[in-house]
């Protein structure tokens, strides 16, 4: 009788402790295909913008401070109010914390045409002759020595157009949550967005002349300054900025636009 008391005792002291033992905290890793070696996902910071709000620079704050302590990236913030590099900051100045105006993805500034002062003479009744705008060379498709790649794939349902600003690369149709790939080997020089029209946007840059540009995307899978391979994937496909879930995919060359479709492998 003492024996099966005892042993019921044992018994339920062992499934006390086993229960504690499964409420512990554990981490959880991916192992990495080395045998004994573990490595930790660094999350992929996504801005997380507050539109309508403000905030008022402080006396020792920084871009990278105030991005930080309101959910966003320091380039996303820089991007949405202006602030060119090395992304200076006074006191007393009102940052947004959303995006606002129309951003392109061609960074060179577009020069202001010199004031004229009003003439005083008599105005003439010529009419001069229409200038006819001199047509943007198309660097030849032998320009790039970079072994192109289709970034998704799916049926092209928007193509390229020289000239249009709505149409400044291809659209290509999609899944939500499909791959995304880099249509070369490249760093990462932009991951946010801070583009309006482009949605969730991801830019590669493959040299010092050629970038390709990934929008609308869902997800964005890389951070900024990460080294990236040809069909390495980078992103999801998605509609953020867009009616339906597709892939919005721009070449650029020396910051212009040029047709994809003249560079990537024929289907």
């Amino acid at each position: 009788m003492m024996l099966r008391m005892y042993l019921h005792r044992a018994f339920i002291l062992c499934a006390a402790i086993a229960a504690l033992s499964a409420c512990a905290r554990s981490d959880v890793v991916r192992t990495s295909g080395t045998r004994g070696k573990t490595s930790v996902s660094t999350p992929v910071r996504v801005s997380q913008p507050k539109h309508g709000a403000t905030v008022v620079v402080q006396k020792g704050q920084t871009v990278y401070r105030i991005a930080t302590e309101n959910g966003l990236t320091a380039l996303d913030l820089a991007l949405w109010n202006n602030i060119p590099p090395p992304y200076t900051i006074h006191p007393g100045q009102r940052l947004r914390l959303y995006p606002g105006g129309q951003r392109s993805i061609a960074t060179a500034p577009v020069p202001s045409r010199p004031a004229t002062s009003p003439s005083t003479s008599k105005p003439t009744t010529t009419t001069p002759a229409p200038i006819t705008p001199k047509p943007v060379p198309t660097p030849p498709v032998a320009a790039s020595n970079l072994a192109w790649r289709w970034p998704a794939d799916g049926n092209v349902i928007a193509r390229f157009a020289a000239g249009d600003p709505t149409r400044q690369g291809i659209d290509i149709a999609g899944n939500a949550g499909q791959p995304v790939r880099a249509a070369a080997d490249g760093v990462v020089v932009y991951s946010g967005s801070g583009l309006v029209g482009y949605g969730e946007l991801v830019i590669v840059k493959h040299n010092e002349q050629w970038l390709s540009a990934y929008g609308h995307n869902r997800a964005r899978l890389v951070n900024e300054g990460q080294l990236v391979k040809a069909g390495q994937q980078i992103a999801e496909i998605g509609r953020s900025g867009a009616a339906r879930d597709m892939l919005h995919f721009e070449i650029r060359y020396n910051g212009k636009p040029v047709d994809p479709q003249q560079y990537l492998p024929k289907r």
